[in-house]
């Protein structure tokens, strides 16, 4: 998951239903710029579908796992960057504009990779489409955190965080839409441009954010947004308390190194407490991804196929129930969070991940073991498009997991009664791929005919609904709650780059991974980090549930200071 879930209370819910009733300005406010959200998780979900028909149209794509890595991961790379830029955009011109030129960008890149002639083009909008997505990340909640009112502020940050992993979840139902329309993959990727549209003229008739304003010293033009979020009697009140806050916010940069970059972070790293807390944050995100989540967000069609579905349609039909388990995990987690506490959520659910891999390894390795044999007999129908590393005559016998791996890029076209029984070997080439299934055959160049793939899917759904409670969203609320107020921006800062990074690294890396140690090797090796990211996580990373800011600070700056404490009391450390 590319965002995080705000944490919010019961209550907070039931007072953000009645009140969006009794005003619907604020309803129309936070879906406006709720919308960035789902754009965001739609971005995201939608490629690991189109991807399937990318790669059945460019043959040069279908050849090279690099190619389709980077198809999928330029996106990240694009957010990261448009995550450092926006964050320059909102300060400079505002929340409101920051999030127009989101949508711009989300539309452009939608249109360039509907009309791409080559990968390369698809490849550039997904680069955009990636700006957008990093510029949305943190401009849309941060702008319904500061246009709405406090007492639902965290419900409505929290509905948008639900509409990211709803994004995710309406990609694949798209995805679905359109298997048998002409252009599948151009309009998956292109639909992405509507509600762009939508949110670009919607936002033209909603106002800037009120504190952004009131920092710009636009008070008055503040005061009226106010007036029509509060209710009469409330906002000398809500204007009096915006005064302080940013009277406070300015005392705090000031005192912690200004405007300048590089000064904060020696303040920052001057304080034990911040090391520690930064430390544990960064250690959150980055084993969010290394975990994996993002092969089965990704590439969850692919990974469907790697265990014996052929077909495209079928795969993605079978790929929306980790989408769905995900969005309900994300629904679950607001209510274990504050009644698990978030160490013990992150370490059960670190256990449930690595026992999930392990036993994908396991079903995967099964398959490849128990795999259909290659006939010649099979391949004669297709004359002399056998694959050529396959030499029978000396004795070579091969199974359709051989085929699949073999260097010059080969498929195997399953026996036509049954997929189970020895098949055919040939050349990976559209023409064969046709002449195959024109058979009435399944064509396989990733995984193979098994009996093992329901298996496989029950581990991949077990892994989700592990995941998606614990480290999914828990992250993303130690980091909202482990640093000092004072340095919570350019700490939090720190460690969504260090999850964006390692976004990008297993994105661009996982397929890459299959091809060269094989499926079932390659979430072994996951499960491994999962088991490290478990021994890391009970080292370093403390429970902040119940927890004002100031006793986590005190509690990370403590001489006796142990994580897998419940509490620490010692003295303060000094450094």
């Amino acid at each position: 998951m590319e965002g995080g879930i705000h944490k919010a209370e019961k209550t907070e819910f039931r007072e953000c239903l009645d009140l969006t009733w009794k005003q619907p300005y604020i309803l129309r406010l936070a879906f406006s710029a709720g919308l960035g959200g789902l754009l965001f998780g739609y971005d995201t979900g939608v490629i690991s579908g189109a991807l399937l028909y990318i790669r059945d149209d460019f043959n040069s794509v279908d050849r090279s796992t690099v190619l389709q890595e980077t198809i999928v991961s330029m996106a990240v790379a694009g957010a990261i960057i448009g995550a450092g830029f926006g964050g320059w955009l909102n300060d400079r011109f505002g929340r409101r504009p920051s999030i127009i030129i989101a949508d711009l960008l989300f539309f452009v890149g939608a249109l360039v990779m509907a009309l791409a002639p080559a990968p390369g083009i698809i490849i550039l909008g997904r680069i955009l489409v990636g700006f957008g997505v990093g510029m949305a990340s943190m401009t849309s909640p941060l702008y319904i955190s500061e246009a709405s009112p406090a007492k639902i502020r965290g419900a409505l940050v929290s509905m948008n965080g639900l509409l990211i992993t709803g994004g995710q979840f309406v990609s694949y139902l798209i995805n679905l839409a359109f298997t048998k329309t002409p252009g599948t993959w151009r309009w998956m990727l292109g639909v992405a441009g509507i509600p762009a549209v939508l949110q670009f003229f919607l936002m033209w008739s909603l106002p800037e954010s009120p504190r952004w304003l009131y920092r710009k010293d636009r008070k008055e033009e503040a005061a009226v947004i106010l007036r029509k979020i509060y209710p009469a009697n409330e906002v000398d009140r809500e204007i009096e308390a915006l005064r302080l806050s940013v009277e406070d916010e300015i005392a705090e940069e000031g005192s912690i190194g200004g405007n300048s970059f590089f000064g904060r972070l020696r303040k920052a790293l001057s304080s034990v407490a911040v090391r520690r807390g930064l430390v544990a944050g960064v250690i959150c995100q980055v084993a969010q991804q290394f975990v994996g989540i993002n092969t089965v967000m990704y590439y969850s069609p692919t990974i469907v196929q790697l265990a014996g579905f052929a077909s495209n349609s079928t795969a993605l039909a079978l790929s929306l129930i980790t989408s769905g388990l995900n969005a309900l995990g994300s629904i679950v987690s607001m209510y274990f969070v504050d009644r698990a506490g978030r160490r013990r959520l992150l370490l059960v659910s670190l256990i449930g991940i690595m026992v999930c891999l392990a036993c994908l390894s396991g079903v995967f390795f099964a398959a490849a073991t128990h795999s259909p044999a290659v006939s010649q007999e099979e391949a004669q129908p297709f004359g002399n498009f056998t694959c050529p590393d396959l030499k029978p005559d000396s004795g070579m016998r091969w199974k359709c997991m051989d085929c699949v791996r073999a260097t010059s890029e080969c498929g195997f076209c399953a026996h036509a009664g049954n997929k189970l029984l020895p098949g055919a070997c040939l050349v990976s080439d559209p023409t064969v791929r046709d002449a195959c299934r024109a058979g009435g055959r399944e064509w396989y160049t990733r995984g193979c005919p098994s009996n093992f793939g329901w298996l496989a899917l029950i581990a991949l759904g077990a892994y989700i609904i592990s995941y998606s409670p614990g480290m999914g969203t828990v992250p993303w609320i130690i980091n909202s709650e482990i640093y000092p107020l004072r340095f919570r921006g350019l700490c939090g800062g720190l460690a969504a780059v260090a999850n964006w990074v390692s976004n990008l690294i297993v994105s661009q890396t996982f397929l890459s991974l299959t091809e060269a140690l094989g499926t079932a090797p390659t979430f072994l090796l996951y499960c491994g980090v999962s088991a490290v990211a478990f021994i890391f996580i009970f080292l370093l990373v403390p429970e902040t549930k119940g927890l004002q800011f100031e006793q986590v600070e005190k509690m990370l700056e403590s001489k006796n200071y142990r994580a897998w404490k419940k509490k620490s009391s010692a003295k303060p450390q000094t450094l």
